[in-house]
């Protein structure tokens, strides 16, 4: 068994100064991925700062069509916030499928955006959306955020505090789970605002969550699921394992774009 120092942070200075001390620090918040690859012997940290008791980065905060998600926000409490809710009810909706009743009570939004896994579901809410990631540094739009499989523009020691976002007219999810453990191995998220449509893909991808940009136009012309016959999704540039080749998961890209786009019509 590994040593590991472990360290309640009272806040997200704290938890800075923490890292920064640590020969090998790791974040850890609902612990959702950290933990299980810790078990696996995959990741032997010097120390653990644990961030899910830092009150201020906890809680939804809806002002007009503005929200604002503390990192430290469970699924669970994004999914029956009833001011989020009639806001944007898909972001609800999307974390009400994460996982099972467990993993939704101790899985964070922060940690599930940090971690970026490629099957994962807020990082499709967050590019559909037009988020923003506020760290303890700055404000990194999700666009720029999202960098490839597991990998984002978070600088060493950089804390991520919350996620914000202007709610859009329309949107929604709709995701493929697998069947074991509920990831996307496909999940599509179309929002429609007055920047227009942004459709974002998880699950799918070989280099995680992108913009479905011919979709984006496409549906920019028509709001209409049949508007997307006329568009093509690559094999080549798609995941492909034992649930599924790339082949399966590009036509599971249109089948639940076209889902989402007739729940909004």
């Amino acid at each position: 068994m590994e040593n590991t120092n472990y360290h309640k942070a009272a806040s997200a200075a704290d938890a800075a100064s923490l890292l920064s001390g640590a020969e090998d620090g790791q974040l850890i918040a609902g612990g959702q991925t950290l933990l299980p690859t810790m078990k696996a012997r995959l990741a032997a940290p010097s120390d653990l700062v644990d961030i899910s008791g830092v009150a201020d980065m906890r809680g939804v905060t809806v002002s007009g069509s503005s929200v604002t998600i503390g990192a430290m926000t469970t699924h669970a409490e994004v999914a029956g916030d009833a001011s989020l809710r009639a806001a944007c009810p898909a972001i609800c909706d999307l974390a009400g499928k994460i996982g099972d009743p467990a993993v939704r009570h101790r899985g964070t939004i922060g940690g599930s955006v940090a971690n970026n896994d490629p099957a994962a579901d807020y990082p499709a809410a967050m590019l559909a959306l037009g988020a923003t990631i506020k760290t303890n540094a700055r404000e990194i739009a999700a666009d720029d955020f999202f960098t490839g499989m597991f990998d984002t523009a978070l600088d060493e020691g950089e804390i991520i505090l919350s996620v914000s976002f202007e709610a859009p007219a329309k949107g929604a999810y709709a995701k493929f789970p697998n069947p074991a453990s509920r990831y996307a191995m496909c999940g599509v998220f179309v929002a429609q605002g007055a920047g227009g449509v942004r459709v974002a893909v998880t699950g799918a991808g070989n280099d995680g969550v992108f913009r479905a940009s011919d979709m984006e136009a496409a549906l920019g012309s028509n709001f209409a699921p049949d508007a997307l016959d006329g568009t093509s999704v690559s094999a080549d540039d798609m995941l492909s394992d034992l649930h599924g080749d790339g082949a399966y998961r590009a036509n599971l890209v249109k089948v639940m774009a076209k889902r989402a786009v007739a729940a909004i019509a």
